[in-house]
């Protein structure tokens, strides 16, 4: 265990960095905050490189720890640390657990077609984990799973599914040959409409941008296009919400 009480600190400003993409990628560590996700990690058995806290804040904690890993910090320092106004003064440094592939050969999934909002990102993780499915696919160019706002609204379900970065077409041939069929979300009135589907017990649903929808390469690669149908005025639903919605549908 070791002590820190200022943020000048190299190992401190080195954490402080990965805020950052850059230095995640580089380092190979994200950084959570928070009593919930710490100790979800904790649960999950996670690897860490170091769990720093403030000597009240460690005292409060649930879970099992690492003695060893332990940087203890003032409020100064966790301050300095947090992303968010009223820090809990508890935070982790957590490895990235990136496969280079994966067998898409059973299950539920949500696939992310370069989705752009961190908090829509998080939020429909989380749903895909509060509905049971078994994991979410990310595309290159969707936000970073890795952001803060996005691990802010996960809310540790990070630590109960499977979330990888993955070229969706290269997914989506797997899911088909598995017989899995795909899904894609479109706002389209001459696709077919939500509740005209038959459950299944497994598919791919995919979901897109928030301004240009799926793309159209995706689209042409999926089974059957589905729309939520528009009973108001709106011209659209955002789309962790309408995510949500065919979450549970197809739960």
């Amino acid at each position: 265990m070791q002590e820190i009480t200022s943020v000048n600190n190299r190992l401190i400003k080195s954490i402080a960095k990965l805020d950052q993409k850059k230095y995640r990628e580089e380092s190979g560590y994200y950084l959570i905050e928070g009593f919930h996700l710490v100790e979800e990690a904790l649960k999950a058995k996670e690897k860490y490189q170091y769990l720093l806290a403030t000597p009240d804040a460690v005292s409060r904690l649930d879970q099992e720890y690492d003695e060893d890993k332990l940087v203890k910090i003032n409020s100064a320092v966790a301050h300095h640390l947090s992303s968010t106004k009223n820090s809990q003064e508890i935070f982790m440094t957590v490895k990235i657990n990136q496969p280079d592939h994966f067998d898409f050969t059973w299950g539920k999934w949500v696939l992310l077609d370069d989705l752009a909002d961190p908090g829509n990102v998080g939020t429909i993780i989380r749903t895909a984990d509060a509905a049971g499915f078994d994991g979410v696919v990310l595309s290159p160019r969707t936000v970073d799973l890795y952001n803060p706002k996005v691990q802010r609204a996960m809310q540790g379900s990070q630590f109960h599914l499977s979330l990888l970065k993955y070229p969706l077409a290269s997914a989506i041939e797997s899911f088909r040959a598995a017989d899995i069929p795909v899904y894609a979300s479109m706002l389209d009135r001459e696709a077919k409409q939500l509740q005209d589907f038959d459950q299944v017990p497994q598919l791919a649903l995919v979901i897109g941008n928030e301004a240009h929808g799926v793309s159209q390469d995706v689209a042409e690669l999926s089974d059957e296009k589905l729309y939520i149908p528009i009973k108001g005025q709106a011209e659209s639903l955002n789309a962790a919400v309408a995510a949500g919605i065919m979450i549970y549908y197809f739960s």
